[in-house]
C-alpha cells in the first residue's frame, strides 16, 4: 500500500514541479496532450477556467468536472478529495460564495504549494487546503456538506477506507459527488496491465457494481453511476502499437469497457445511534 502511495505521490509532486518551471502537467485540464488524451483533456469550459489561475488549469490531473455536475448551494460546506493544484477547489468556492467554505485535502506537498499560491493569486479566501491522506481525511465527524473528487478514489489501495472517511466527515444529508475511472464488467489482468501503460489515470480501477456495493457498505444510500467519457482503444493505437502491444488482440477486451464515471451518493438523513 505504501508502494502505491509513493508512486501516486512521486507522479504529482513531478506535475506540480512541471507547472513551476512553466511546463503543463501532462495531463492538464486544458490541455489536448497527445499522453492522456482523452482521459484528461477538455474538461472544463473556457468560462470556468478563464477565472483561474493559468497554473490550477495546468496542474489538473482529473477525469472530469466534478463542479459542473455536483449541485452545490450558496453556504455549504465543500472537500475535495485529492486536491491537487486546486481547481476544482476554487471553482467549488465561488459557487458555494463567501458564507461557504470549500477545503482540499492532498498528501502532495509540492502540490499544496502550487494550491496556496493559486488560492492568493485567484484572490479568494473562503478556501483552505490540508495535508492529508483520503484514508484519513483531517476534518472531524459530520463536518461537510458535499465531497467532490476528480480521478483520485481509484488511486487509492484501500478504497473502502476512504469511502468510510468520506461518510464520516460528511453531514447526515450530505452528498457525495466524484468523478472517477470505472471498469465496465471484468478484464484479464494481464490486458488491464497493458492499458496501464497508456495512462497511469486507469490504475486501480474498479468495476462498477464493486463500486457500487462498496459505497453501499460504508452506508450510503440512493447510490448513482453516470457515464462521462467512455474510452476507446483506438483512442491509444498508436502509443499502444508503439509499446510493441497487439492493439487487435486486445481491443475485444478493452474496448468501451473503461470510462469516466460521475458517482451521486448520500449519507441518510437520519443516522441510528
Amino acid at each position: 500500500m505504501e508502494n502505491i502511495k509513493d508512486v501516486v505521490r512521486g507522479k504529482y509532486a513531478e506535475a506540480a514541479l512541471r507547472v513551476h518551471t512553466g511546463g503543463s502537467s501532462c495531463c492538464g485540464a486544458g490541455a489536448a496532450t497527445e499522453c492522456c488524451d482523452p482521459i484528461t483533456s477538455n474538461l472544463y469550459d473556457r468560462r470556468q477556467t478563464d477565472e483561474l489561475p493559468e497554473a490550477a488549469v495546468l496542474a489538473s490531473l482529473g477525469c472530469g468536472n466534478p463542479t459542473a455536475l455536483a449541485q452545490l448551494h450558496a453556504g455549504e460546506t465543500v472537500l475535495d478529495l485529492g486536491s491537487g493544484g486546486g481547481i476544482d477547489v476554487l471553482l467549488s468556492a465561488r459557487r458555494v460564495g463567501p458564507t461557504g467554505k470549500a477545503y482540499g485535502v492532498d498528501m502532495t506537498d509540492e502540490m499544496l504549494a502550487l494550491a496556496n499560491q493559486n488560492k492568493r493569486q485567484a484572490g479568494v479566501e473562503n478556501v483552505e487546503f490540508l495535508k492529508g491522506e483520503i484514508e484519513n481525511i483531517p476534518l472531524p465527524d459530520n463536518s461537510v456538506d458535499v465531497i467532490i473528487s476528480n480521478c483520485v478514489i481509484n488511486l487509492s489501495a484501500d478504497k473502502d477506507r476512504v469511502l468510510r472517511e468520506a461518510f464520516r466527515v460528511l453531514k447526515p444529508g450530505g452528498r457525495l459527488a466524484v468523478s472517477d475511472v470505472v471498469t465496465k464488467g471484468e478484464i484479464p489482468a494481464d490486458v488491464r496491465q497493458s492499458m496501464l501503460l497508456w495512462v497511469g489515470c486507469l490504475a486501480g480501477a474498479l468495476e462498477e457494481n464493486d463500486y457500487k456495493k462498496k459505497l453501499g457498505a460504508a452506508g450510503f444510500a440512493h447510490v448513482e453511476m453516470e457515464p462521462t467519457r467512455i474510452y476507446r482503444v483506438a483512442d491509444a493505437r498508436e502509443f499502444l502499437a508503439g509499446a510493441g502491444i497487439d492493439v487487435d488482440a486486445i481491443a475485444p477486451l478493452v474496448d468501451g469497457k473503461f470510462m469516466s464515471a460521475f458517482v451521486r451518493a448520500v449519507k441518510p438523513a437520519a443516522q441510528s445511534v
